[in-house]
């Protein structure tokens, strides 16, 4: 009996242990879980103090050069290609004959007009002395008077067939493409393209700025202009045009004019700087980065540091100077912003700042 009670006693207190242990490990492992849940809750972030600066204010753009001039023309009348004279590649000149298309049947039909245009002159002179001594009716006279505008309506139009035998550059330019050869058969309707002419002796650079750049652009304005593929070679342009509207994305295009160097090194297509100056001295400036923005700078939120809290703010932006941006109200000089990060944030997450 007392052997029975010793081992029940026994047994009883391995129970306990092992309970006791249990619940202790249990307890251990419940606040790793929370340490990890409560580190993996901070987002990760980079962030940058709020300053002024002392900044310039001018600003580039980038953009694409185009054309000032850039034609693809067509044919006006039908007939087959007798000759082409140009190639791709070609300097052209306006007025200058690039092909020749058939022109026998024209001819001859622009001597029968001038044929049947003689002959209603002479008519209509003759009806006009008969007239004076009362040969002929007034009616005659008008009549053959008609007959005369007619005949000279048909030879001006023959005159204009004769000349569309010979097609002839509309612009000044470079043959960029060429779609006929001798034997092509020209058509009016659909109309058969030609060539296409391209003057790169001028080009335009068209950008976009903002409201508060294009605020200080004037028409004509001298723009010194650079491209990537020549880094050491700047041109002068002038603005030839600024937008009265902005864009869906709130931005104003503005186009600037360059003339091209002898050797027209400057070619459609390629990518250029252009560089705005101010009239304007430095300034005192409070400044963030614009990366801090959350999606963009018209937004006007920012995401602050406060005790390991991000903070969703409301701020007023001013101009965009280059990777910078103006601050004129929201913020304070030391705070300190989000620039990275901000995607996977909302308004009183935790952060964890990393280098």
């Amino acid at each position: 009996m007392k052997k029975n009670i010793i081992t029940t006693l026994v047994i009883l207190g391995a129970i306990a242990l092992i309970a006791f242990v249990l619940m202790k490990n249990k307890k251990e492992n419940q606040a790793k879980i929370d340490i990890v849940a409560e580190k993996n809750a901070a987002v990760s972030v980079k962030v940058e103090t709020v300053k002024t600066e002392n900044i310039a204010l001018d600003f580039t753009a980038n953009g694409i050069f185009e054309p000032a001039q850039q034609l693809t023309f067509c044919a006006e009348k039908s007939g087959k290609v007798i000759s082409v004279l140009v190639k791709e590649g070609d300097i052209i000149h306006i007025g200058q004959v690039l092909a020749t298309v058939r022109g026998d049947v024209i001819n001859v039909n622009a001597q029968t007009a001038n044929s049947a245009y003689q002959t209603a002159l002479t008519d209509y002179t003759r009806f006009e002395n008969a007239y004076k001594t009362g040969g002929v009716t007034k009616q005659q006279l008008d009549q053959a008077k008609m007959q005369m505008i007619n005949a000279k309506a048909n030879l001006t139009q023959a005159t204009i067939n004769v000349g569309d035998t010979q097609i002839k550059a509309p612009i000044n330019g470079i043959i960029n493409k060429k779609f006929i050869e001798p034997g092509s058969i020209l058509t009016g309707m659909p109309a058969t393209s030609l060539f296409e002419i391209v003057n790169v002796s001028k080009l335009k650079l068209k950008v976009n700025v903002n409201e508060n750049q294009v605020a200080n652009l004037k028409f004509r304005n001298s723009i010194k202009v650079t491209s990537s593929v020549f880094p050491d070679k700047s041109f002068l342009g002038n603005i030839s045009f600024i937008a009265p509207k902005a864009d869906n994305s709130l931005n104003f295009p503005v186009e600037i004019e360059i003339s091209n160097n002898a050797t027209n090194d400057l070619k459609a297509g390629m990518y250029g700087t252009a560089l705005f100056t101010s009239n304007q001295q430095k300034q005192n400036l409070m400044i963030v980065p614009r990366i801090a923005f959350v999606g963009s700078v018209s937004s006007n939120q920012v995401f602050v540091l406060e005790n390991g809290i991000a903070k969703l703010k409301t701020v007023t932006a001013g101009r965009i100077l280059g990777e910078k941006v103006e601050i004129l109200k929201g913020l304070s000089n030391g705070e300190t912003v989000i620039t990275t990060g901000q995607i996977n944030l909302q308004d009183g997450n935790k952060v964890e700042v990393i280098k």
